[in-house]
C-alpha cells in the first residue's frame, strides 16, 4: 500500500476526510452505494473482519509504526496518507482518536426480510436522530442477543462517524436495513411488535406475555415526543419499564438496553 505524506489541506485525496458532509458522502462520491469513515484502529478492525471494504485512509504519523500497523497490513494497495497531529487535525476539525481514519464504501442495502430471515428479537428505532444513541443502541443490540436493527428514514444514519464510533463498530456486527414507519411489514413476516411507550393500557416489561412470544419487534421512539401515536396504536403490545422515584422515562438508548436484556431469548 502506498504510505502518501501530506503537508496541506489542500492535497489531493484527503477530501473525504474533511470536506465532504455525512450526506454527501452518501452520494458524491461512489455514488452506487456511498462512503463513511471508520475512526480508530480498534472500529476498523471490526469493519474489516466483518467484510467491508477500505477504500483510504488518513493516520497520524506516528501510528504507522504502531497502533495502524497491523490495520495498514490488511488494507491492501489503498492510499494511505499521513501527516503531523496537527495538520490532520486541521483536515479533520478534530483530533483523531488514536490517530487513525479509514474510508469506506458502504453495504449493499439490503431489504427487510432479508435482514429478519431467522431472526427472532429485532428492534425498530423510529426517528433517533441523535448519534451518540444510535451508536449506544447498536452496541446494546450487538451485545445482548437483537438479531437485526431497522431504522426509519428518518433516524440517523448508523454509518454517520460519530455513531459508528460510540457503537465500538457494534454497527458492523448487527444486520440492519431501513424501513417504512409502518408495522405491516413486520407483521407479515411474522412478528409480534412492542412498542415501548407509556400509556395507560401498558403492560410491564416483565410480563410473560413478551417473553412467550417467538418473534418480537420491540419498537422505540425518540426521547422529546416519543413514538408516533398511529404506531402505538397499531402494535400488538404497549410495554412500559417500571420506574421508581418518580421518574417518567429513560433515555431511549438506556430504554432499549433494558429493553434488550429483559426481553431477550431464553
Amino acid at each position: 500500500m502506498p504510505i502518501i505524506d501530506i503537508d496541506s489541506l489542500q492535497h489531493k485525496g484527503v477530501e473525504v476526510f474533511c470536506s465532504l458532509t455525512e450526506a454527501q458522502m452518501r452520494n458524491r462520491l461512489e455514488p452506487a452505494r456511498g462512503i463513511f469513515i471508520a475512526e480508530s484502529p480498534k472500529v476498523i478492525k471490526v469493519a474489516l473482519d466483518a467484510g467491508y471494504e477500505p477504500l483510504a485512509m488518513l493516520c497520524e504519523r506516528k501510528h504507522i509504526e504502531g497502533d495502524a500497523r497491523e490495520i495498514i497490513k490488511r488494507v491492501g494497495d489503498i492510499p494511505v496518507y499521513t501527516g503531523e497531529r496537527e495538520l490532520l487535525a486541521d483536515i479533520t476539525g478534530y483530533t483523531l482518536t488514536r490517530g487513525v481514519l479509514c474510508a469506506m464504501h458502504r453495504p449493499v442495502e439490503k431489504s427487510v426480510g432479508e435482514v429478519t430471515e431467522g431472526a427472532k428479537r429485532v428492534v425498530v428505532i423510529d426517528g433517533v436522530v441523535d448519534t451518540t444513541n444510535i451508536g449506544a443502541i447498536f452496541r446494546s443490540a450487538a451485545a445482548l442477543g437483537i438479531d437485526a436493527v431497522l431504522l426509519t428514514k428518518n433516524s440517523c444514519d448508523p454509518l454517520n462517524r460519530r455513531a459508528v464510533r460510540v457503537s465500538m463498530g457494534a454497527v458492523f456486527l448487527v444486520p440492519w436495513t431501513w424501513i417504512n414507519v409502518s408495522l405491516e411489514t413486520l407483521k407479515n413476516l411474522g412478528f409480534r411488535t412492542a412498542a415501548l411507550a407509556l400509556s395507560d393500557d401498558s403492560i410491564s416489561i416483565d410480563s410473560p406475555l413478551l417473553n412467550a412470544v417467538e418473534r418480537l419487534a420491540v419498537v422505540v421512539g425518540t426521547e422529546g415526543d416519543g413514538l408516533p401515536k398511529e404506531t402505538i396504536r397499531n402494535a400488538d403490545f404497549v410495554v412500559r419499564i417500571p420506574m421508581s422515584h418518580n421518574v417518567d422515562s429513560l433515555n431511549v438508548a438506556a430504554a432499549a438496553t433494558v429493553a434488550f436484556w429483559e426481553l431477550r431469548r431464553r
